[in-house]
C-alpha cells in the first residue's frame, strides 16, 4: 500500500538523464593526497563486485541483533529499489518489448547507483494460476481444510525460471535478490493483485470496485477473503496452498548465492486491524500463526505466553514450510499494514532462526506531520524488534525498510532517507520504474523508460536523493552515519572486530555528487582504495577500538 503525500499527484517537474549505460569505468578527480585525475574502476558494474573490496559478499544471514552480516562477518547496510511487475505474467525478466521488460541496462543502471538489493516481486497468481474461479464451492465451502487441487509444477517451473533469470542477472552485476510475495487488496477482483483467482472466497458477496483501490479496502467481499486466507477455515486449504507455493520458491532457490532472503507476505491486512487499532494485537496473532503454524507457535510481542492458533491453521506454517527445504536464507517477515503509519508491531518472538523484521514507512498525515508519524515507525519497529529476542535471534532480529518513498523529488523523500540513516537501517526505495502499477502512482518510479531504445532513463532530483554515500559493509559494529545533502559531507563511526580482516566498504557516488573528486579523512584506520573509487575501502589501524570516517567534496587540502 503506497500513501503518496498528497491525494493528489504532483507533477514530476524534475529533469531526467540518461545513465551512461556502457561504462565500466569512471573519470573523477583524484581525492586523498593526491592531484590530478585517473581512471577508476567502478566495481559495482560487474560480477567483480562480490569481491570483499567492492561491497558484501554472500551469503548474506541474519544471526541476531539490528545488522545483517555477510561471509566475513562484517556488517551490512543495504540499499537498493523494488522491481515488482503486478500484471499478467506477474514476473519481471528479459523481453524486449514488453512491459515487464529487466534487462542488463536495467541491473547495470541500479548498480551504478550504488544499490546492492533489488526487492524483486513473485505473485501467488503467477506461481500458481489454477483453472477454478472465485468462490468455487470445490473451494470456498467452509469446513476442515483438504485439497484445491490448483497446483501444476509445469506452471510454477515455469514461472520460477524466469525469476531466476533476473536473479542471476542482478547477481551478474554484484545485487543481490530480496524475493517478495507481493500483493495488494488480495486480487484483480478489488483492483489489486497477489492472489489467483481460485483462492477468492467472498461467501458470494458481490466483489464491488468502488474506482479506487485503496477504499476497496473497506469493501465486505475483501473483508471476508482476507478472513477466509486468515483463518484457513474452507476446504481448498488456502494457507497450505500459499506455504506450498513458497517451498517451491525455496526448493529453487536454496544455496543460491545471489538471493538475499524472502519476503513472506506483502504488508498483511486485515479489516479489523486496519479500521479498529485496537484490533491490531489480535490480527498480529492470526499473522504470527501464519507465520509458524500450530506446531510451535510464538508470542506476541511483551509476552511469553505460546499463541493460540485457529485449529484449522497448517501445523507447520510458511516459515518452517520454508525451513524444510532451505535452512540457511534470511526469513523477512512484516507486521500489519497499519504499522506502515506508526501503529503498535505485536509480532514477538517466533524459534526460527535468520530472521529478519521487515517494515515499511509511508506517511497517512498531511505533509507537515509527516516527519513525526514516520520518527513513530521507526521507533515502534526498534521496540518490536527488541521485544522479538529470544535464543533463535539474541538481541532480536535484524530489520530493513523494504518500502518507502513512491513520491517525487522533495525534502520528504531526503528527509527519509537520512532517517534510516540515522537509525543504520538498509532500505528498498518503490519502486525502480512505474510498470503502470494498479496499486501505486505516476511519481513513484525512479527511473522511465526510453521509448526508442528501451533503455532506463533516471530521474535525476530523485537519483540525487536516494543515491548517496553509504556503508555497504563494516568490519565490525557501526555506531553512527549520516550525509548532508546540501554539502556533500558524509560522515562513519564504528567499533572494531579484530576477527574481522577484510575492509569496510564505503560506496561513494562520484557520478551524482562528487565531480570534483573527494577528501576522505579517517581516525583509527587508512584508506586502502584508489584515490577517488566509488567504493572507498578502510583498514582499521592496529589496537584502534573505533574508526571515524569523514568525506567532504573537492581535494584534500
Amino acid at each position: 500500500m503506497r500513501l503518496p503525500r498528497s491525494k493528489t499527484y504532483l507533477a514530476l517537474g524534475v529533469a531526467v538523464v540518461v545513465l551512461v549505460l556502457a561504462a565500466v569505468t569512471v573519470v573523477v578527480a583524484t581525492a586523498g593526497t593526491g592531484s590530478g585525475s585517473k581512471r577508476v574502476t567502478a566495481c559495482s558494474l560487474g560480477a567483480s563486485s562480490r569481491r570483499a573490496a567492492c561491497g558484501p559478499v554472500g551469503p548474506i544471514t541474519s544471526s541476531g541483533g539490528p545488522f545483517l552480516r555477510d561471509a566475513y562477518g562484517r556488517a551490512v547496510i543495504l540499499h537498493g529499489v523494488n522491481a515488482v511487475y503486478k500484471h499478467a505474467p506477474y514476473e519481471l525478466y528479459a523481453s524486449p518489448g514488453k512491459a515487464w521488460n529487466f534487462s542488463a541496462a536495467d541491473a547495470k543502471a541500479i548498480a551504478g547507483l550504488g544499490f546492492d538489493v533489488v526487492r524483486l516481486g513473485i505473485l501467488w497468481q503467477g506461481i500458481e494460476p489454477g483453472t477454478a474461479p472465485a468462490d468455487s464451492p470445490s473451494i470456498c465451502t467452509p469446513g476442515s481444510p483438504g485439497h484445491a487441487h490448483q497446483w501444476n509444477q509445469a506452471v510454477a517451473d515455469a514461472y520460477l525460471a524466469k525469476v531466476q533469470q533476473t536473479v542471476d542477472l542482478l547477481g551478474h552485476y554484484g545485487v543481490f535478490t530480496l524475493l517478495d510475495m507481493h500483493q495488494d487488496v488480495f486480487n484483480q477482483a478489488f483492483a489489486g493483485e497477489g492472489a489467483p483467482n481460485w483462492a477468492v472466497c467472498t461467501n458470494g458477496i458481490p466483489a464491488n470496485n468502488t474506482g479506487n483501490w485503496r477504499a476497496n479496502y473497506g469493501e465486505p467481499a475483501v473483508a471476508a477473503a482476507y478472513s477466509h486466507f486468515w483463518e484457513n477455515n474452507v476446504t481448498g486449504n488456502l494457507q497450505g496452498n500459499y506455504d506450498r507455493a513458497w517451498r517451491a520458491v525455496a526448493r529453487r532457490f536454496v544455496g543460491n548465492p545471489n538471493v538475499l532472503g524472502y519476503d513472506l507476505f506483502n504488508e498483511p491486512f486485515s479489516s479489523v486491524a486496519a479500521f479498529s487499532p485496537p484490533g491490531t494485537a489480535a490480527f498480529d496473532a492470526l499473522l504470527e500463526c501464519f507465520y509458524t503454524g500450530t506446531a510451535h507457535p510464538g508470542s506476541l510481542s511483551g509476552s511469553r505466553a505460546p499463541l493460540v492458533c485457529p485449529p484449522t491453521d497448517p501445523r507447520q506454517g510458511v516459515i518452517p514450510t520454508i525451513r524444510s527445504v532451505d535452512p540457511n536464507h534470511s526469513i523477512f517477515y512484516e507486521p500489519d499494514v497499519s504499522s506502515d503509519w506508526g501503529n503498535t508491531d505485536w509480532i514477538g518472538p517466533m524459534p526460527y532462526s535468520h530472521l529478519v523484521l521487515d517494515f515499511h514507512d509511508y506517511c497517512a498525515t498531511a505533509p507537515a506531520g509527516c516527519p513525526a508519524e514516520e520518527q513513530q515507525v521507526f521507533s515502534s519497529q526498534a521496540r518490536a524488534r527488541e521485544l522479538a529476542a529470544d535464543h533463535a535471534n539474541p538481541g532480536g532480529p535484524s530489520w530493513f525498510m523494504s518500502e518507502f518513498g513512491a513520491e517525487p523529488a522533495s525534502t520528504g523523500l531526503a528527509g527519509m532517507v537520512a532517517l534510516a540513516d540515522q537509525h543504520l537501517v538498509g532500505w528498498t526505495y518503490w519502486q525502480w520504474k512505474y510498470y503502470g502499477d494498479p496499486t501505486g502512482n505516476p511519481s513513484e518510479g525512479l527511473a522511465g523508460t526510453n521509448p526508442t531504445t528501451g533503455a532506463p532513463v533516471l530521474r535525476a532530483a530523485k537519483a540525487g536523493i536516494v543515491s548517496e554515500p553509504y556503508a555497504q559493509a563494516v568490519a565490525g559494529t557501526p555506531t553512527s552515519m549520516g550525509y548532508d545533502p546540501t554539502t556533500d559531507a558524509f560522515h562513519l563511526t564504528y567499533r572494531t572486530d579484530r576477527s574481522i580482516h577484510q575492509p569496510t566498504v564505503v560506496f561513494v557516488p562520484v557520478r551524482i555528487h562528487y565531480h570534483g573528486g573527494y577528501c576522505a579523512v579517517p581516525k583509527g584506520a587508512r584508506v586502502t582504495s584508489t584515490a577517488g573509487s566509488s567504493h572507498l575501502t578502510l583498514a582499521a589501524i592496529r589496537d584502534a577500538a573505533t574508526v571515524t570516517l569523514t568525506i567532504e567534496a573537492g581535494r584534500c587540502r
